[in-house]
């Protein structure tokens, strides 16, 4: 992909089963026919269901972005360009960890100069549950959803690997080993996964 260079270009990652949950509440959450969603069921079995297509999709990337092959080779794009001053790579993680300290660094790599005064209320103004409350008025599809504080639904970590068996997990492993370099799936995966997801 060509960059323009006076753009600076962020991109947020996050563990990409925890993206792939997000997207199937997503689309579940849009105000018409589901979109190619499980039906019937309780919710935990269609999200599974929905997370094992996923990982397991062969859609070629260039035709399906938020499939795993497309979100790997974004991401990919990404890491590879993450010493260009005009690429800003952010982890979802470290957003939830110190939110206030990543919007400092990225006001500095954007170079970007914020009051002292105004940090506190910029940062809660930044928080899920700000946006929750606030949905009506942010909410950016700009599509009708059935929830418009949906889109805004949990904003934490681990559903993902909770919802997959162990053999499931190794799976998905070894799927995105074939995807991805190990340095950006180390950095990606962040915790300790070695263990695998516990069986349900």
């Amino acid at each position: 992909m060509t960059i323009a260079p006076r753009a600076t270009y962020i991109v947020v990652a996050r563990h990409p089963l925890d993206a792939a949950v997000s997207l199937f509440h997503q689309l579940d959450n849009i105000d018409s026919a589901p979109i190619r969603q499980p039906s019937g069921g309780p919710e935990p079995d269609r999200q599974r269901l929905s997370l094992l297509r996923w990982i397991g999709t062969e859609a070629p990337a260039q035709e399906e972005r938020t499939s795993l092959p497309g979100v790997m080779r974004h991401l990919s794009d990404a890491w590879a360009r993450r010493g260009e001053p005009n690429v800003v790579l952010l982890h979802y993680e470290d957003l939830s960890a110190d939110l206030e300290g990543e919007m400092r660094r990225l006001a500095a790599r954007l170079g970007v100069t914020v009051p002292d005064e105004l940090w506190a209320a910029l940062v809660k103004a930044a928080t899920s549950e700000h946006m929750r409350a606030a949905a009506d008025r942010l909410q950016p599809l700009g599509i009708p959803l059935k929830s418009n504080a949906a889109f805004f639904r949990r904003g934490t970590s681990g559903l993902g690997r909770e919802l997959l068996t162990s053999a499931e997990f190794a799976r998905y492993h070894a799927r995105t080993a074939r995807l991805a370099s190990p340095d950006l799936l180390a950095w990606l995966h962040r915790q300790n996964e070695a263990e695998g997801a516990p069986e349900p």
